[in-house]
């Protein structure tokens, strides 16, 4: 069972404009980006974000499950999607665990020998 859009759209919602907080389709699911950095993905209209010592603060026993098979466990989320307030802070400190992500370098062609 894929996703619902309205699923995406009430996430997104619940998540506000604080901080950049972001969807794409992949793989005929979502994934969930905050500040450009992956912090989980909504498969089968379930929110799954990943298991950071900043999530595990604010969730201390929260419940685990693969969001595809043979996945690692990911914090599943719905039961925050009636407390906005709790989910924002949950994938923001989620974000501020993560990495900068690593600038894109960009694509080089190669070169072509001239004809002597």
């Amino acid at each position: 069972m894929a996703t619902d859009r309205g699923t995406i759209d009430f996430i997104l919602e619940l998540l506000g404009d604080r901080r950049l907080v972001t969807a794409r389709a992949m793989f005929g699911e979502y994934g969930l980006w905050c500040d450009g950095k992956t912090v989980g993905l909504i498969c089968d209209d379930t929110l799954f974000v990943k298991d950071t010592p900043g999530a595990r603060a604010l969730l201390p026993d929260p419940e685990l499950g693969p969001p595809y098979p043979k996945a690692k466990p990911y914090i599943i989320a719905n039961a925050l999607f009636d407390d906005a307030e709790a989910l924002q802070a949950l994938v923001f400190a989620i974000a501020d665990d993560l990495p900068e992500p690593k600038p894109k370098s960009k694509s080089r062609k190669p070169r072509r020998k001239k004809a002597d």
